[in-house]
């Protein structure tokens, strides 16, 4: 298994180096890691906001780029994967876990925590709740997996704003398997993404990304769009609950921060798409960041 620990200039807390070892950690100190896991390189947008929030911290992140995507499986398949995941990961060591998948958070987060009640799990939501407190009345569109469209959690979500909005469910299956392709500003793309918003022209105030691979996507579909459409995800709202849980824990650590990234495909071309991904800023994290 290949393990890397990075930093560029731009985050100068973070150092750089590739190396094969095994971790031996203590259960439930400062210096345990914060597991961070997607079906694929998709909750690497949220470990860009969990670094903002926590520059000194340790994280451990997976990606199951093997098993991608979760969005198109049934929910006890993304309950057993989601399973197998968090358990390799907290048999490393942890002091949380974030599931950076709306798809996952959906199957699995509830039986995880009621598995593991000691253990700070994290799950993300769609910001629909921000989205209809900055445009009450307004048109939201809902754009995530059919999974997390069709699940009974998102349901109930659904139901305490639309009332008050006009809220519109965007599936979009396929832009999963072009994020983890690394092939979002492709001819191709444009023109997938051009068909799926045409019926949603003129409608929509803001767009809630569902799904943690879309952020890396927020370029092409504000181009398609326009400017006036906010595009929104669930990525800050996440990182800031898991810095509150681990400070009222008495477990944020000070010190040099790292991130090891490992990905279930285990190839080159994957883990090298992680970091470019991790390195880069998307136009939703500049226009969240201090909203």
């Amino acid at each position: 298994m290949l393990f890397a620990i990075i930093t560029s200039n731009r985050f100068p807390r973070f150092r750089k180096k590739i190396y094969k070892t095994k971790l031996v950690l203590q259960l439930n100190t400062k210096e345990d890691y914060i597991g961070v896991f997607d079906s694929g390189v998709g909750g690497i947008s949220v470990l860009r906001h969990l670094r903002r929030v926590m520059p000194n911290e340790k994280f451990l992140y997976y990606g199951d780029s093997a098993n991608a995507p979760y969005g198109i499986r049934t929910k006890a398949e993304v309950r057993d994967l989601s399973f197998a995941v968090a358990e390799k990961l907290m048999a490393r060591g942890l002091k949380a876990l974030v599931i950076a998948c709306n798809t996952a958070t959906s199957a699995a987060v509830k039986d995880l925590r009621e598995k593991y009640p000691d253990m700070i799990i994290v799950g993300i939501e769609p910001a629909l709740k921000l989205a209809a407190d900055r445009y009450p009345g307004g048109g939201i569109g809902v754009m995530a997996t059919p999974m997390t469209l069709s699940e009974e959690k998102f349901a109930r979500l659904l139901h305490r704003y639309d009332i008050t909005c006009d809220i519109y469910k965007i599936p979009a299956p396929r832009l999963v398997e072009i994020v983890e392709a690394g092939k979002v500003d492709t001819r191709r793309t444009i023109d997938m993404l051009q068909k799926l918003f045409t019926p949603y022209r003129g409608r929509l105030d803001a767009l809630v990304l569902g799904c943690t691979h879309y952020p890396f996507a927020s370029h092409t579909i504000s181009r398609i769009l326009g400017g006036q459409v906010d595009i929104l995800d669930g990525g800050d709202g996440t990182a800031r609950e898991t810095r509150r849980r681990l400070e009222k824990a008495g477990l944020l650590r000070d010190g040099l921060g790292e991130v090891i990234i490992e990905n279930s495909r285990n190839s080159p071309e994957i883990l090298r798409l992680s970091w470019r991904l991790l390195e880069g800023k998307s136009r939703t994290e500049e226009e969240n960041h201090g909203k």
